[in-house]
């Protein structure tokens, strides 16, 4: 939403440590009436400042905080009240899963997630499935998909958090184990996992642990910034005892980029801008 000098509206505290924007969270002793704080992400996230990026985005702009909202008699409103009611039992419709995974932000993970679930879609899977599984929640990315053809999608804020920081938060795998076991007890055809961030921020290897728990993946696709990036992500998913199909983002911009991502990883590398339904058959195999 919009909003200007004066306005009030809802917001959430919360934390986030990006690699590319702002770093903020929760002091321990919460948030105080009538103090000042920031915006930490255009979700509606509040917290303390600690950092951000001089070269990238600055902070979306201070707001005081007024008090909490709720009835008296059941307490504060809060998310988890509203988060999806998750699978009732362990039940696996047995869709494959498509995992995205990168090696910082901004290196074309959702662009990926695009492409593969316009592939899905054009070999015939009409209920497609995503789960953007880690990082700072986005009404926009899953909006975006839900434009694009995906039939449900669904973050961490349907699961009463809203973002998966800190890294060392104690409740995080009750969180992604309630996302896993939802998400793969729908009925479709494929399941589409984004993870934002990094693979060794947001959590993302408390969730692959627990993903390798449920499931293996159909494919599984690393977006890098560069070649070494790409070739450092290998390396820290084969310890982690997962193994990449595909590597995308900008280590694929230009043919000699390209070129090189292929020969030091030895895993294929497509660039996933200009997609053509040739090209997007090949992503999913078909």
């Amino acid at each position: 939403m919009s909003v200007i000098p004066g306005d009030i509206f809802f917001a959430t505290p919360g934390h986030r440590e990006s690699t590319r924007w702002v770093v903020g969270g929760v002091p321990p002793e919460g948030l105080l009436p009538d103090s000042d704080y920031w915006i930490l992400s255009s979700s509606g996230i509040i917290g303390e400042l600690h950092g951000w990026s001089a070269q990238r985005k600055s902070p979306l702009g201070k707001v005081k905080f007024l008090g909490t909202v709720g009835p008296k008699q059941s307490g504060r409103t809060n998310i988890k009240k509203f988060s999806v009611a998750g699978a009732k039992s362990n039940s696996d419709n047995g869709a494959p899963v498509y995992l995205i995974l990168g090696t910082s932000a901004e290196v074309g993970k959702t662009t990926a997630g695009l492409t593969i679930l316009r592939s899905l879609l054009h070999q015939g899977h009409s209920t497609v499935v995503v789960l953007k599984a880690t990082g700072t929640s986005s009404i926009v990315e899953l909006l975006t998909y839900r434009d694009f053809g995906a039939s449900a999608a669904f973050d961490c804020v349907d699961f009463g958090i809203p973002t998966t920081y800190p890294s060392d938060r104690s409740d995080i795998s009750r969180v992604f184990n309630s996302a896993i076991k939802h998400i793969l007890a729908m009925p479709a055809d494929a399941v589409l996992i984004e993870c934002g961030g990094d693979i060794l921020g947001a959590n993302v290897p408390v969730f692959l642990g627990c993903l390798k728990q449920k499931r293996s993946a159909e494919k599984i696709v690393l977006a890098a910034a560069d070649s070494l990036a790409a070739l450092g992500g290998l390396s820290i998913l084969d310890k982690m005892g997962f193994s990449v199909n595909l590597l995308t983002g900008p280590c694929t911009d230009t043919p000699t980029l390209l070129e090189r991502t292929q020969k030091l990883c030895g895993v294929r590398a497509l660039n996933m801008l200009g997609n053509n339904d040739a090209k997007m058959s090949s992503v999913t195999g078909a």
